[in-house]
């Protein structure tokens, strides 16, 4: 429903981005995943982009996961070589690129308003909220965010099916 509220909004262009803070003190769940396989992150932001129409994708990453950022910009040089980001993706005429954003690593930088404050340049503190971020996000722009855990299970979904994925976890 997210995916086709950012698609059917009006304004260009529209952006994506993973959420990759993981504030919880103690939880390394999303730094685990970014660090060990930053590919499947990467895959379910391809996915998207094409099915929204974006052009551009962020991963905000959390200042104190140095191998997080390191991890994830071998994984986009990687896949940059092999055609899967950047222009002409897979010699068809979708072009992708993502960027890595580290933040400050404030617990509220994960709220999606500050997150999105801290990549625009600004003070990462959250706003009150009154639009969607799919109709209003990103510079004004349409935009979505979602956690890296979501990313990285969206292909899965594709290849095995929603229930079935379901079970796996």
């Amino acid at each position: 429903m997210k995916w086709e509220a950012t698609r059917n909004a009006p304004g260009e262009p529209k952006y994506i981005i993973a959420n990759g803070d993981e504030g919880d003190p103690g939880a390394y769940m999303d730094r685990s995943l970014m660090e060990g396989n930053p590919h499947s992150v990467l895959e379910g932001m391809v996915i998207e982009a094409y099915a929204i129409g974006s052009h551009e994708g962020f991963i905000y990453v959390r200042q104190e996961y140095p191998l997080v950022v390191k991890n994830i910009n071998i994984a986009l040089k990687q896949a940059e070589e092999y055609g899967l980001i950047g222009e002409s993706i897979l010699g068809c005429n979708f072009n992708f690129k993502i960027k890595v954003h580290r933040g400050a690593g404030a617990f509220v930088s994960g709220e999606s308003s500050a997150l999105i404050n801290a990549i625009e340049g600004k003070v990462g503190e959250p706003e009150p909220k009154y639009i969607h971020t799919s109709d209003k996000g990103l510079w004004n722009k349409p935009t979505n965010i979602n956690n890296v855990e979501t990313w990285a299970n969206a292909p899965l979904i594709i290849n095995i099916g929603l229930k079935k994925s379901a079970r796996e976890f």
